[in-house]
Formats: structure tokens, sequence, C-alpha cells
């Protein structure tokens, strides 16, 4: 048809007769008319309870449905996380450090692994020793304070003095006395701390606000650490009050292992980490690490560095002598011993089969 205004011609459109759209009948649909008016409508007390009302399809009252346990589904049903009693444990996220760590320590020979409750095991126990070291081992004097002691003829073995410095003495037979009063060697004590932060590792020190001695206030026999960890570093720490077992354990001369988890200010680049495993020239000497890994894919500030040497805040001063500043640092292993099983500040002691295995020396 044509527009009178402007003489131009004007297109209608139809919607096609096969359209897939329903046609509505407004005049049958109900409107807001319709519904009964607020007075004419059931009062509240007088509705039907909710267990009664009345559905096209079948409602099981609320005390006879099944527990969430038992409900049965048409299908499989997939969960993000794991099922527990009461509903569904939000999806964890993965600590790709933390796996990363593990990995590298698996590969390693622990004291914790079978035969760490084994209180069977062999060991090397010394039945004849010095006389200087069973009096040094009795708790009444050093080794030195000792020789001094045997030269002034306090101390006899079997009812005889003796005065020769460099006699043996079995521990287990021989009747040693200082003064007439029998000595009976101290009963070794060795225990396994997850160090935490903010502690530092002396068995005294005034000018320290916390040592790691006062988280073992709950041990009463006398024993100190072995070795060190600097006050903001974490981790794997021993203490014992056998001083021979503490030697084999820190003494360059046994090579014991040790292996820290680093974070660092910046991801390690390759060439740095080609540089630690080649050596690194330190104020005391050039130092390399035995191994020294990436334990995130995704974030190369974290690492694991397994090293032997003992020197103090060796591991920090690796990453400085190239420019990085260690943000975080914890020793996971050391000497085949882990943290496995303690939180931050907790210990315990260690198993006779754990000793042993420590004695032997069969791990570096």
């Amino acid at each position: 048809m044509e527009d009178k205004k402007k003489g131009t011609r004007k297109r209608i459109t139809r919607r096609p007769a096969d359209s897939r759209a329903e046609k509505v009948d407004y005049s049958t649909s109900r409107s807001f008319s319709d519904r009964p008016a607020r007075g004419e409508r059931p009062a509240r007390g007088e509705r039907p309870a909710r267990g009664e009302r009345k559905f096209d399809g079948e409602r099981t009252p609320r005390g006879e449905r099944p527990a969430r346990g038992e409900r049965k589904f048409n299908g499989e049903r997939q969960f993000k996380g794991e099922r527990r009693s009461g509903g569904y444990s939000k999806p964890t996220k993965r600590n790709f450090a933390s796996e990363g760590m593990n990995a590298m320590l698996r590969r390693k020979p622990q004291v914790t692994g079978r035969y760490s409750d084994d209180d069977t095991a062999k060991s090397e126990i010394k039945e004849v020793v010095r006389l200087n070291k069973f009096i040094a081992n009795s708790g009444v004097c050093s080794r030195r304070e000792a020789d001094t002691l045997i030269q002034s003829g306090v101390v006899t073995v079997n009812g005889e003095v003796v005065t020769e410095l460099g006699v043996k003495v079995n521990v287990l037979t021989d009747d040693i006395r200082f003064n007439g009063e029998r000595l009976k060697g101290e009963n070794k004590v060795y225990i396994i701390m997850n160090k935490p932060k903010g502690y530092v590792t002396t068995a005294s020190d005034p000018h320290a606000e916390k040592t790691v001695m006062d988280l073992l206030k709950g041990c009463p026999t006398r024993v100190f650490p072995v070795g060190r960890l600097d006050k903001n570093t974490t981790g794997v720490l021993m203490f014992t009050n056998d001083g021979e077992m503490a030697e084999r354990l820190t003494h360059p001369s046994y090579n014991k292992k040790k292996i820290y988890q680093v974070v660092l200010d910046a991801p390690l680049r390759e060439e740095d980490k080609a540089k630690i495993l080649a050596g690194v020239e330190l104020n005391d000497g050039v130092i390399a690490a035995d191994e020294l890994e990436y334990i995130d894919a995704h974030d190369h500030r974290q690492l694991g560095i397994e090293i032997h040497s003992g020197k103090n805040r060796i591991v920090r001063r690796i990453f400085e002598s190239l420019g990085y500043e260690v943000r975080a640092l914890d020793r996971v292993y050391f000497a085949g011993l882990t943290k496995k099983g303690l939180k931050k500040g907790d210990w315990r002691y260690l198993t006779e089969g754990e000793v042993n295995i420590l004695r032997m020396g069969a791990y570096v």
C-alpha cells in the first residue's frame, strides 16, 4: 500500500502459517483480577500443614526421608571433593612445592623408614671404652677434667686405684668408682624436633629472647642441640647427651647430608642453578650443592637443595652470593632424619631402632 504523505510503498510482514510459536488465547488466561480477595483466602492458621499439602506427585514426609548417605541417584554423580558425612568437602588446591619436595625426599634413605620401630636392629655398641670417656659420660666432668681426676688417684677400677691415662674399661662388667661412689654411664637420650622460626639454637644464651631449649621443658634429661639452625630457619633439629653421636653427625669427615626447602625473592635463573651445582666462590672457599631442583614447575622461586657442608649459614650465603634473598628456609632432612608427623615446635624421642640405625651410620 502507498503512504499518502510520502508516496512510498509500505511493506507489511505477516507471521508464517507454520510458525512454531504457540498462539495464546488471552480470553481464557488468568489475570490478577481473578485471584480471590484477601478476605476470601483461608486464614494462616487454617491452611494445611506443609506435610499435608497436596501436590501432583507424591511427597515423602520429612521424617521418613532416607539419610543423605542412603539416597539413591539415577546416575553416577561426580564430586569435586571427597565425600564426607554431612556434606562434601571443597576441592583442595594442589601444593606443587610440597609434592616436589616429597618426591625429592622419597629418593633418600630415611631413619623413619621400615626399620624405625625395630628395636632389635643390631647396633655397634662399644662395651670397652677409655676410662676418661666413661667418667665424662657419667656426667661427672669433661674428658680433659677426667684425666686430671685419674692422675690424682681418686678413681678406682674393680677396687684398684688407676692413675695411668688411656686405660680401657668394660662398661658392662667393671666396677668404676670416683671418691668411693660407683659411677654409672648416663642414660643416652635422642630427640628430634621440628624447630619453629624465631628460636635461637643454643643450650644457653642470656642475650637470646627465645632458645630451642625453651621448647624442651618437658624433657628431664640435660641435652644439647646437634648442629645449628639460625634464628629464622625452621625444620629438623636433633638433641642428645651423647657426644660421640653428635660428633658423628656433625663432623665434616662423615659427610652427613642435609636437604633444605628454599623460597627466594625471585625465580632462580638456569645459569645460576648451574653455577651452584658447579661451585660458587665464598669468603671461606668454594662450595657446591650436591643436588638442586625446582620443586614447583610453575614457580622457580621454590627450590630443594641438598648439601653436606656444615658451615655457618651456608645455604643463605650461597644464594646471597648470586644476588638472591632467601625469604624462607626449612631443613626437611638431616642424616636420614625427617620432621614427619611433627608440628612446628613439637618434639619426640627417637626409638631404639632409629638410634641403632644412626649408630651404624647407615645413612649419610
